[in-house]
């Protein structure tokens, strides 16, 4: 039997083109299926009750205690997100009242490698007139700085501009758990009004306001991450 090498070498050089051109379909249907994953993926969002179990946090005149108002808060919001479908994969620190460390608070953000990271409080000081909402973001420097601050005038204009609170305008400050999420998520710190004053002790404590606050807070996050 004679053996046409002329005809095999043209055979091989006509398969090898074949399969180039399999390869790169294959590797172009693998770049699709990875860039639709990508635009499907939701954006990850850490909420952060503050306090829990035995530390009340900030407690108001009538005995309103801060870990409670922030959970109510955190749960509002997980609702809406449900109600609309989860756009967003929202995380809680704490889904009931359970003290977590602040450590570990923000392990979870760095775990999941979230997005946006939301630390819910109330304030309390000895002037029983002060009043109105404070967002803070770490007073050090890192390549989330410039997000979280401007994350932080949106939340703060929306609550005067949705809820009417009054603004006591964003601030950098060295709290542990900005500090320690800095590095690796926008990080910002809320402080919903004063319990300590009685007009906003009472509207903190109104079973209509959670959601109000959430809803806010929402659409803030929401608007944010579509930038």
């Amino acid at each position: 039997m004679r053996i046409d090498f002329d005809m095999l070498e043209k055979r091989k050089s006509e398969l090898k083109k074949v399969f180039k051109n399999v390869s790169f379909v294959f590797l172009l249907l693998q770049f699709c299926v990875v860039l639709a994953q990508g635009e499907n993926e939701k954006r990850r969002i850490v909420i952060d009750p503050g306090h829990g179990g035995f530390d009340s946090g900030a407690v108001g005149p009538n005995g309103v205690l801060e870990k409670d108002i922030v959970l109510s808060i955190a749960e509002e919001i997980v609702a809406i997100n449900k109600k609309l479908g989860e756009p967003l994969d929202i995380y809680l620190t704490r889904y009931r009242d359970t003290l977590i460390s602040l450590s570990h608070r923000t392990k979870l953000a760095k775990t999941i490698k979230a997005d946006l990271f939301v630390s819910l409080h109330c304030n309390h000081s000895d002037n029983p007139n002060a009043r109105g909402v404070e967002v803070y973001v770490s007073n050090e420097k890192s390549k989330y700085s410039h997000e979280a601050t401007w994350l932080a005038y949106r939340l703060q204009k929306s609550f005067k501009i949705i809820l009417g609170f009054e603004s006591r305008g964003v601030k950098f400050g060295n709290f542990q758990i900005l500090r320690d999420s800095n590095s690796h998520v926008p990080a910002i710190l809320i402080e919903l009004g004063f319990l300590s004053n009685w007009d906003e002790e009472r509207f903190l404590s109104n079973d209509e306001s959670p959601t109000h606050i959430a809803k806010a807070i929402y659409r803030s996050l929401n608007n944010h991450i579509k930038l």
